[in-house]
């Protein structure tokens, strides 16, 4: 089995955000009037989020870069901040470079850490079974922020 740790850094603010929503889905609860195409505005049932973030092997900003979690995430649950979420983590660097894993879960944001299921993967990681597990390091929603990640990978 494969272990591979990393630090992905998701900033939803700022001249250059790497996560973005692209559909606002539906708000349950009556609000007044709130803007859809604001990314500012609370989650949403439905809402989607496109991913383009770094992985690197510390939680600093300056820490090296050794890949990116490339994915999408889909607003699942009516309460809570629950979503569907789908990850290529492409690795760019060190001795699994060239390689990626891609893992697929349920992913509820008041959870302490999160399992997902790791479903394949390219090139050293062609087939490639396991989970991959998540925590927040230093994370809000409405900025982003830093979570650490484990794979666990049998190939």
């Amino acid at each position: 089995m494969t272990h591979l740790h990393f630090f992905m850094h998701d900033d939803n603010t700022g001249p250059h955000p790497t996560a973005a929503r692209v559909v606002s889905g539906r708000s349950l609860l009556p609000s007044p009037s709130t803007s859809d195409d604001d990314n500012s505005t609370p989650r949403q049932f439905g809402d989607i989020v496109a991913l383009n973030n770094a992985l690197t092997d510390g939680p600093t900003g300056d820490s090296t870069r050794i890949g990116t979690a490339q994915g999408f995430a889909i607003r699942v649950s009516e309460g809570g901040i629950v979503s569907h979420l789908t990850l290529h983590l492409v690795i760019e660097a060190g001795e699994h470079s060239g390689s990626s894993v891609t893992a697929n879960g349920r992913i509820d944001m008041d959870a302490k850490v999160r399992e997902s299921v790791v479903i394949g993967g390219t090139r050293r990681f062609q087939f490639a079974r396991g989970y991959m597990l998540t925590r927040n390091y230093d994370y809000d929603l409405a900025r982003g922020g830093v979570v650490e990640i484990d794979v666990y990978v049998q190939q």
